[in-house]
């Protein structure tokens, strides 16, 4: 009995949906394809017939996550009613929150390290998506695309190192700066 139409489809998107989840928490390098399948409540026989290799689910991962980190961060914007909507994404992104629920949270941080030793389907989707983020962060800010360069290289930057840090008061404290220089970055911006 063949599988019912788009059953091929679902599949492939459990399939990313694990993977971006264990990208995110994990890089590339300390998962395996069994892994991701796992979490996709498959076994890792069927990955070939849904990717050609690891990193081919590494980019559509990839543009994924970044979709469902956009539409996250927008969403915390569309609930803003009196401070500059990019304020809300400032403090979400910037949040004890996202810092300690990797698995959900942008990927960008995730990927950043290991990205530049990927192959170059990888690197050009990577940036691709970097600069979707970039220019959604510009728009939102309403800031010239520099800016929003700056901004968003300041919150990956803020929430990697927030993130690795052992200190809790000081993660705690790289946060809340990196909040208030996001916040200066725009108004700095916006006054020139």
């Amino acid at each position: 009995m063949p599988y019912p139409e788009g059953h091929k489809l679902k599949v492939r998107g459990r399939i990313i949906e694990s993977a971006a989840k264990a990208i995110r928490a994990s890089g590339v390098q300390g998962i395996s394809v069994p892994f991701i399948m796992k979490g996709a409540g498959l076994t890792h026989g069927g990955f070939y017939s849904h990717f050609d290799n690891k990193e081919q689910l590494v980019a559509e991962t990839c543009r994924f996550a970044i979709s469902e980190t956009i539409a996250l961060l927008q969403k915390a914007a569309d609930k803003e009613t009196q401070a500059p909507k990019i304020h809300a994404v400032i403090h979400f992104y910037l949040s004890p929150q996202h810092r300690d629920q990797t698995e959900v949270g942008c990927i960008l941080p995730a990927l950043s390290g290991e990205v530049s030793r990927m192959s170059d389907e990888v690197r050009e989707v990577f940036t691709e998506e970097l600069q979707r983020m970039i220019d959604f962060i510009s728009d939102l800010a309403e800031v010239d695309p520099l800016t929003g360069q700056a901004l968003l290289s300041l919150m990956v930057g803020t929430i990697v190192l927030a993130r690795s840090v052992s200190d809790a008061e000081l993660s705690d404290s790289l946060l809340s700066t990196g909040r208030q220089h996001a916040k200066d970055l725009i108004k700095t911006s916006v006054q020139s």
